[in-house]
């Protein structure tokens, strides 16, 4: 895998403009949601202890295809805000994690109005490129 920060585009809080992989096979995750292992939604009104239950859920995701956090190659974080302050500590708090290597590759993150569960504030997508057998 590459990761290329083209020259003449910004500089980036540490993800990378362009993630080369050759071709293989990927494991695309569905959105990681701050839900326990009985769909009940943790971290109500606590925007970055559901952070903490995505980054759970994502790695037992990944570690289920048989990946971890640096075999990911897109990652797109969606949090329910318009505040950039709000959206720069998720960030913060992701990069922190163990969850972090995922976020060095290509990666987006967004503000919205709305995610699926009633009360869910942040919600995190993959995809990861399988370590060759």
């Amino acid at each position: 895998m590459r990761r290329i920060h083209p020259e003449g585009l910004h500089p980036t809080p540490g993800y990378s403009h362009v993630t080369v992989v050759p071709a293989g096979v990927t494991a695309h995750l569905s959105g990681q949601c701050p839900l326990d292992a009985e769909g009940r939604l943790v971290g109500e009104g606590d925007v970055l202890a559901q952070t903490d239950q995505v980054v759970a859920n994502a790695l037992r995701a990944l570690a289920a295809a048989g990946a971890g956090p640096s075999d990911v190659v897109r990652a797109v974080v969606h949090v329910r805000t318009r505040d950039t302050a709000t959206l720069g500590a998720v960030w913060q708090h992701l990069r922190a994690s163990a969850l972090g290597p995922a976020l060095t590759a290509a990666a987006t993150l967004l503000g919205t109005s709305a995610l699926g569960y009633p009360g869910q504030l942040v919600e995190v997508d993959l995809t990861a490129a399988l370590p060759a057998a």
